[in-house]
């Protein structure tokens, strides 16, 4: 194996008027809101798991002041539970079965002072172990209703490569906050799967071996393509928001630089000739440009280049050891090591930064957090967070200023994407 993958690999191991701004929400300002099972004759245990990944799923979207007690109340009726007549709102749900199996979630919102229903539906789930997106729909319904930010990305998946022991690690789909987890891709190195579809029904990954090969594992079909292989290493680092055009991290000749690649005619243009290490592109400025990581000034820091042209220019000033980004606009989110402890683990944490403004917003302060990703939408980032010998999927709300872990119990992540 290269210095070069063994350098990435090491890595792994440890909007007011402008995002990079911080963002504090009083608490005492926004509304009050509780869960309650209205589920008669369903499976207690999951009813209950319910109502605690719902109102998980509240906490996170950071506009309501959520009770965590569990109650039980009548579907039918507008009353909120004595415990609950303090709320400002209520939602309610029922599970139950439909004759061919279906999972079906009836909910309503309740405003529990004037004790009347302000919205109410229905979420169907085709197999009973994703009820867990049910929950996370029918609180984008009601943060939707609310007329709050969109937050789509609590309705997608995520697809995550987890270590499991040297040389092996898993492709794993699950949901934002790791409840529901299931096994893709088994055996041998998988590493920094992508999405490559907005649908979500495929993604690339690669397989490292004697010979590291980027794939495209269709999960429709459960086909694996071939895309292109390289000696050295073999990234995909993003994917464009059309999907047809892929950055690459490519080291053919043990010398690692960024490459386009074009989906549909097969080609990989290279986009960075420096003697050194240029590795982690994303794609800025609508495509226009690309954020990388490169060593030019002798530790890795954040630059830009344009797609057509040579020019080069250097995006962050703060941090001496900056070594894995990710875009959104004229946004940058960087991971920057803070230590350099020789016996004991470093600090990394994440910062983010505008192309228009000096400003460095501070996104974390303690641990090893890496790999930040943007939603698509900024609304939101996802990382990975180490601490002791444990991993958590990490996300960040930066309008609301809030952050959120969820840990995985078996294994440790090694790169994600939503």
């Amino acid at each position: 194996m290269s210095r070069v993958v063994i350098w990435l690999l090491s890595l792994n191991l440890l909007f007011a008027s402008d995002a990079t701004i911080d963002v504090k929400k009083s608490a005492d300002l926004i509304p009050s809101i509780a869960v309650e099972d209205g589920s008669i004759n369903y499976r207690h245990k999951i009813s209950k798991r319910f109502q605690k990944i719902l109102t998980s799923d509240l906490a996170v979207l950071a506009q309501f002041n959520v009770r965590k007690t569990y109650q039980k109340n009548i579907f039918s009726s507008d009353n909120p539970h004595k415990e609950n007549e303090d709320m400002n709102y209520v939602v309610r749900y029922r599970l139950k079965q439909s004759n061919q199996g279906i999972m079906i979630c009836d909910y309503k919102i309740i405003d529990a002072k004037k004790q009347e229903t302000l919205l109410e539906d229905h979420v169907k789930v085709m197999q009973n172990d994703l009820y867990v997106f049910a929950a996370h729909k029918i609180a984008y319904d009601l943060n939707k209703y609310f007329g709050f930010p969109d937050v789509k990305w609590m309705k997608q998946r995520v697809v995550f490569a987890r270590y499991i022991s040297p040389r092996n690690s898993d492709i794993v789909i699950s949901d934002y906050s790791l409840t529901y987890q299931k096994l893709i891709i088994r055996g041998g190195l998988n590493i920094f799967p992508k999405w490559a579809d907005a649908k979500q029904h495929a993604f690339y990954y690669t397989v490292v071996g004697e010979k590291p090969t980027l794939y495209r594992y269709n999960m429709t079909t459960g086909k694996h393509k071939k895309i292109i292989s390289s000696s050295g290493m073999l990234v995909c680092s993003d994917v464009s928001k059309d999907y047809k055009q892929l950055l690459l991290t490519m080291a053919p000749d043990d010398q690692p630089d960024i490459y386009l690649y074009d989906v549909k005619s097969d080609d990989a243009t290279r986009l960075t000739k420096y003697q050194g290490i240029d590795v982690g592109g994303q794609f800025l400025d609508d495509g226009k440009r690309f954020a990388f990581v490169s060593e030019r000034l002798g530790y890795p820091n954040i630059f830009a280049k344009g797609i057509e042209n040579n020019e080069v220019e250097q995006l962050v000033y703060y941090g001496k050891n900056n070594n894995s980004c990710s875009t959104y606009r004229n946004y940058i989110v960087y991971t920057s090591r803070e230590t350099n402890n020789a016996f004991s683990q470093n600090s990394f944490n994440l910062h983010m930064v505008s192309t228009q403004t000096e400003y460095v917003r501070h996104l974390t302060s303690t641990g090893v957090n890496q790999f930040p990703k943007f939603s698509d939408d900024g609304d939101a980032i996802i990382f990975i967070k180490h601490y002791k010998r444990q991993s958590a999927l990490g996300i960040i709300r930066l309008k609301q200023n809030k952050s959120y872990l969820f840990p995985l119990k078996v294994g440790k992540i090694q790169s994600l994407d939503w």
